[in-house]
């Protein structure tokens, strides 16, 4: 070939290695120097011949196979054509003697050639060829800056915060990506940046082990805005769908605070976003609470900056009095403000308006 230079070679059974003796060991490497020079190769490869499918061929067939070829020789073709046989048409040939000679032909059909084992192997090598469309495609997205999902598949994600609701909305999202042929389900958990651990672990480990056995993978990414956070990885991974749950929160604290689902729905754009109740969604009661520690702070740090306004405040307001004479308004706010301020510092944002309310009432 090389002394006759053509533009095209045709060189069949990729994989198979050569005779003892050969020039190179394996024909995969003879179409490697025919490509670096300049000649155009068209070749053959079934899929039991892959690397990486080693294994699974082996389990599905019982049968080890000595011929293999790194995908990755394959993967650096400019262009793979699938020839997908029923199973049924590939024995009916291999029956007429157009594949084997006619004393191989019985045993191939009852051993290696089954139906159960062809239509196996034609399932791997769709897998693997949408694999390779896959990769070309985003490579094509890169190449052109395109950001946003493009719904050539359906991708499933839940959003995990640890609490318990997580296993209901995986569930949910696995039985959505059952019901879509060739869609992959995944689960997202947002790690604040800060590294102060948030949500049960145990919960998250549970429910990760939960979503690896729906055949989901899952994931964790950092950020403090968790909509932020979400949608970006979306955007990365091509997700359609974000399955949410009903906020845990009341309705006057989602109101003044803003959801997460609310905020998530407002900036999705084509994403869609699956909000899903649970047994742990917050009703519409409004029973008091004793208001939560800061997140920045911890439990001890807040209780102990509640402790110093019950303490501060009104000894201050004791000594304003006792210095009325003394004292005018305006070093009295400066002196609440101050009094504020150190709470916060020490127990964050919901004890130092708890103690501005407190100082308001005692500076009338």
């Amino acid at each position: 070939m090389l002394a006759r230079r053509p533009q095209v070679a045709l060189v069949d059974e990729l994989a198979h290695a050569n005779a003892p003796g050969s020039r190179h060991a394996k024909r995969w490497q003879d179409v490697e120097e025919l490509l670096d020079e300049g000649i155009d190769v068209v070749t053959t490869l079934n899929v039991q011949h892959l690397e990486s499918l080693g294994d699974v061929v082996r389990q599905i067939t019982g049968v080890p196979q000595r011929e293999t070829l790194p995908d990755e020789v394959a993967r650096r073709a400019d262009q793979i054509e699938l020839v997908d046989l029923p199973p049924e048409l590939l024995r009916r040939r291999m029956l007429h003697g157009e594949i084997y000679s006619s004393d191989r032909i019985e045993a191939a059909l009852t051993h290696y050639f089954r139906v159960g084992n062809l239509t196996a192997l034609r399932e791997l090598a769709l897998l693997w060829l949408a694999d390779r469309v896959e990769e070309g495609l985003q490579r094509y997205r890169a190449e052109h800056g395109i950001t946003a999902p493009w719904e050539t598949r359906e991708g499933i994600m839940v959003a995990l915060t640890g609490g318990p609701e997580g296993e209901t909305l995986i569930r949910r999202a696995a039985r959505v990506t059952a019901r879509i042929p060739g869609s992959e389900l995944l689960a997202l958990h947002v790690v604040p940046s800060d590294g102060l651990v948030r949500g049960d672990q145990a919960a998250l480990a549970a429910q990760r082990a939960l979503m690896e056995s729906l055949g989901g993978s899952y994931h964790q990414t950092t950020g403090d805005d968790i909509p932020d956070a979400l949608l970006r990885f979306a955007e990365a991974e091509s997700v359609t769908q974000i399955v949410l749950g009903a906020s845990r929160r009341g309705r006057l604290s989602t109101f003044l605070r803003g959801g997460v689902g609310h905020r998530t729905i407002r900036r999705s754009g084509p994403i869609d976003v699956l909000v899903v109740t649970h047994e742990h969604a917050a009703g519409i009661s409004c029973a008091l609470r004793l208001p939560q520690p800061s997140r920045s702070t911890g439990p001890r740090r807040f209780w102990a900056a509640i402790v110093l306004a019950a303490i501060t405040l009104p000894a201050l307001t004791f000594l304003l009095v006792l210095l009325d004479e003394h004292v005018d308004l305006a070093l009295a706010l400066v002196l609440y403000l101050l009094a504020v301020v150190v709470i916060a510092l020490v127990g964050g944002l919901v004890p130092a308006l708890l103690a501005a309310l407190a100082a308001g009432l005692l500076a009338d």
